[in-house]
């Protein structure tokens, strides 16, 4: 079976949002180019692992000699993208997430594959997914900026969600929290 790719190359738009309140969100990775739009599920926290493994590659980059990749330190203030999530249709949940760089366009590059349900004897869902078995992928390249605003953008909303508490440092709900601080 061929694998069906939504590929994105320099893409006008590429975002982490939310749908939901805080405690109850579904984060989606949502990319546009013209009037395609593609939005896939993901957990908060490959979210924030995304946000953290871009901008990994991103300092390396700046590191190098010269930074001959023009990749900027901070957010280029006119690649900021505050607006919400055009609506959404999942396309799926996603699984397995790849990343890397292409030095020959200058390119962050992810491919996002989805999650399967894989038989494990008692028919517990694995994530695990065999890139060249799947039917369908995201593979997003975008420029060095927007991959800095991307990584901003996913950060605020990955701390947008509940407060933390002080004492057990688990996420307090808006109708009460119980906890058992750490013991000594």
């Amino acid at each position: 079976m061929a694998t069906r790719v939504h590929e994105f190359d320099w893409p006008d738009r590429v975002v982490i949002g939310t749908i939901g309140l805080p405690g109850s969100r579904t984060f989606y990775l949502q990319v546009r180019t013209g009037s395609q739009v593609v939005s896939i599920a993901l957990e908060k926290q490959q979210s924030a692992l995304l946000a953290e493994k871009i901008d990994e590659i991103l300092d390396q980059l700046t590191a190098v000699d010269g930074n001959p990749f023009s990749v900027p330190s901070g957010t280029p203030v006119e690649l900021v993208d505050n607006d919400q999530l055009e609506p959404v249709q999942e396309q799926f949940r996603t699984g397995t997430i790849g990343l890397g760089w292409d030095p020959t366009t200058s390119q962050i590059v992810i491919e996002a594959y989805p999650l399967t349900d894989v038989e494990a004897g008692d028919d517990v869902a694995s994530p695990e997914v065999d890139s060249t078995e799947a039917a369908e992928k995201l593979l997003v390249r975008m420029p060095v900026g927007a991959a800095r605003a991307f990584t901003q953008r996913t950060r605020e909303i990955v701390g947008a969600g509940r407060p933390i508490c002080p004492l057990c440092g688990h996420p307090m709900d808006p109708d009460g929290h119980i906890c058992t601080p750490p013991g000594p």
